[in-house]
């Protein structure tokens, strides 16, 4: 396994090595800190606007189902419809297999 090595920090633009070397040393880091600390924070930025739309696509998805469940969930007139349904095709069934 080689050597470890640092960030390699090579710009084509001069104007903006500089002005990171600056930033960087008014926040007291190395450049390599700096780029990778400014690197981590945009990453985390973006991992929390993804987890705040998805909680609010999850609240507007139980909303959207809570408003629903009167079709999902029957009435205890149809539970006993469909238990009276189930006792004929059980009496039929006795019927024909006598």
């Amino acid at each position: 396994m080689g050597e470890k090595t640092a960030m390699d920090l090579r710009f084509p633009d001069p104007e903006k090595r500089a002005a990171i070397a600056v930033a960087a040393q008014q926040a007291g880091m190395s450049m390599q800190e700096y780029i990778l600390s400014a690197a981590y924070e945009r990453a985390t930025a973006v991992e929390r606007r993804f987890l705040d739309a998805f909680g609010d696509s999850m609240a507007r998805s139980g909303t959207a189902f809570a408003s629903e469940t009167g079709g999902i969930d029957p009435t205890a007139e149809q539970r006993a419809a469909e238990r009276q349904a189930l006792a004929e095709l059980e009496q039929q069934g006795r019927g024909q297999a006598a």
